[in-house]
């Protein structure tokens, strides 16, 4: 079941609630949601997004590149909640034929960047993923500490591959400490927030790293 809207597809998996949102950079939502359902019986609807402009829609305010083969940041993301908000997600609940029991909002790399950072923006999201989320990006620490979630949060799950502090720019190696402060900045404000550390780098089963996310959040 497809839906084109705001210049995005948005591919609808599963039938029943709740209702999870994946930013999705190739339209991976198929497989994880297979990868989900090999983990958890437990229904629900993936609502799987692409056509996502994914360095100006996933960033919360500009930046320049952090590595030489990287573009810039146009910081777009308040206008794409926006969207998210006032059209897309209407448009799926319509499509659903069901008020979903609550909406989560899950991505990997810098689309858990966005996940995080929409829940100080908006509070139609209940849950979160950020699977290898580029919680490095700058600034982004001292704004979660320095603002109040809109949000109330039920869950939020936040992963990591063990590799990934080891490769890539000296901004990008700070993954690991910026992701352990994030950590303790939600867990101060008192969300329900669990850290898994997965083995490898950051590409290394990524449909499993966010199905293991999503079965967390819904369980």
């Amino acid at each position: 079941m497809e839906i084109d809207t705001k210049g995005k597809r948005i591919t609808l998996f599963g039938k029943g609630s709740p209702l999870v949102i994946l930013n999705t950079v190739h339209g991976e939502g198929e497989s994880v949601y297979k990868a989900v359902k090999d983990i958890t019986d437990k229904p629900f609807t993936l609502a799987s997004i692409s056509r996502i402009r994914w360095n100006d829609e996933m960033t919360p305010w500009p930046s320049p590149p952090v590595a030489s083969w990287d573009s810039p940041y146009a910081g777009l993301a308040d206008s794409y909640i926006s969207d998210l908000e006032n059209t897309i997600i209407p448009a799926i609940v319509e499509k659903m034929k069901i008020e979903p029991e609550y909406i989560a909002i899950a991505g990997y790399s810098l689309g858990g960047l966005f996940a995080i950072y929409s829940l100080f923006r908006t509070n139609i999201f209940r849950r979160a993923v950020s699977a290898s989320g580029s919680l490095w990006y700058p600034g982004f620490t001292e704004f979660a500490a320095e603002n109040e979630l809109k949000a109330t949060t039920d869950r939020i799950y936040l992963s990591l591959g063990d590799a990934e502090s080891k490769k890539g720019s000296a901004i990008m190696r700070s993954v690991g400490e910026k992701t352990e402060q994030l950590l303790s900045v939600l867990k101060e404000k008192g969300c329900n927030t669990f850290f898994e550390s997965n083995p490898g780098g950051h590409f290394k089963d990524a449909d499993l790293r966010m199905a293991k996310g999503i079965s967390w959040i819904i369980s």
